[in-house]
């Protein structure tokens, strides 16, 4: 795990992702920088926890898995999802208690589950028969959800074209269940990754209601939990949905579930998202064909990766202001021609050493970052991780 390279005294709460702390903080650090502010996370857990009042809100790993958010989270009385032995190794070294967490890969390798329940973990998601099998071993220790899909073509990633059972098929994977003497918590789905609007988690939520009564009435377990997975939606550059507003269907179809299911939630990009920066450095620069090139210390290998992986598109800024605009092309470090962040940006004229800065970088970047050609991922600078003691970083 990336960290700073060397710890700095406590100081006041500082604004990291303003242009004199970036300027700072780059000074201190070096670049390329990932800059974390656990402000920024707190108050994107706060409001979805508004939004969502009586929802156990797990924050889903995968999108930013690094210790400051994970604290930050555990600070505010959070959950955790997590999908992988990694995952589950990272909260045990930063003392989780492993009944706030549930692990959500709906395919897992016997280690991966061994290794999960060797932590304390105990509530696990399946979605076929085969699955299902996996946990004969462990029916005395282990509980499931079992997940359902709902394709969300809307949705930027259909999570659901590659996991989740049919729900008319899910009655019967449920009866199976039964039979071979596993223990079923309930039901989770995931309408896929920024969702447009509500209208599939509605979906989703009413159709799960009806088979969790259905499994209840037929005695197939417990069936007291519903997760309802994630998707909810940030900006890029645009501005965000109000998420009470966006959750306002979504808090009248879950009072309409019976009192004894309990909610959960799978947020990561809506935490993770806007809780982060990246910035980068101009290593140097060509004029050809009317554009400025500006090869930065980061890109489409780095930090940038959510361009390819994630279909996300970062607002950028430059740190110099008052000159010229002039037709302008960011691109990567890398002996690469694909590694190319951005085109016909109209740019001041930049130096070697000016500084850019991705905003929204918090979600699926330096966590899918590599270190192809040798160039190091960026590094990782928290702000701000204990609230109300002064922040700094």
């Amino acid at each position: 795990m990336q960290t700073s390279p060397r710890a700095r005294p406590k100081s006041r709460w500082i604004d990291p992702f303003a242009p004199e702390h970036i300027r700072r903080l780059v000074a201190d650090f070096g670049s390329p920088l990932l800059i974390i502010d656990c402000a920024r996370v707190r108050a994107q857990y706060r409001s979805l926890a508004r939004a969502l009042p009586g929802v156990d809100l797990h924050y889903a790993l995968k999108p930013l898995p690094h210790a400051a958010v994970v604290e930050t989270i555990r600070e505010e009385g959070g959950f955790f999802d997590l999908a992988t032995t990694g995952e589950v190794q990272l909260v045990s070294r930063l003392g989780i208690d492993p009944a706030r967490c549930i692990h959500t890969h709906p395919i897992k390798r016997d280690i991966d589950i061994r290794n999960a329940l060797q932590a304390g973990v105990r509530v696990f998601v399946a979605d076929n028969v085969d699955e299902l099998e996996k946990f004969i071993p462990y029916r005395g220790e282990a509980q499931l959800l079992l997940r359902v899909s709902f394709r969300a073509p809307g949705a930027v990633c259909d999570l659901s074209r590659k996991f989740g059972c049919d729900p008319e098929a899910l009655l019967e994977l449920a009866r199976h269940a039964r039979r071979l003497g596993l223990v079923l918590r309930g039901l989770s789905f995931h309408v896929g990754s920024q969702a447009p609007n509500p209208l599939k988690h509605l979906e989703a939520i009413e159709t799960c209601d009806k088979l969790l009564k259905q499994a209840r009435r037929e005695r197939l377990g417990p069936f007291d939990t519903l997760d309802i997975g994630g998707g909810f939606p940030i900006g890029y550059g645009e501005r965000a949905p109000d998420m009470r507003r966006f959750c306002a269907p979504l808090r009248a179809a879950l009072a309409q579930l019976p009192r004894r299911v309990r909610v959960i939630a799978e947020p990561g990009r809506y935490i993770a998202g806007p809780s982060a920066i990246g910035v980068a450095s101009v290593m140097g620069r060509a004029e050809r064909e009317g554009h400025w090139w500006y090869y930065l210390d980061d890109g489409l290998y780095g930090s940038y990766s959510g361009q390819l992986y994630d279909h996300a598109r970062y607002p950028v800024e430059v740190l110099r202001e008052g000159e010229e605009r002039l037709p302008s092309v960011l691109a990567g470090p890398t002996c690469d021609s694909i590694d190319v962040i951005a085109e016909n940006l109209m740019l001041p004229r930049l130096r070697p050493g000016d500084l850019v800065v991705g905003r929204s970088m918090g979600a699926y970047t330096w966590a899918s970052a590599s270190e192809f050609n040798f160039f190091p991922r960026a590094t990782v600078v928290a702000a701000n991780r204990h609230a109300g003691d002064g922040g700094g970083v």
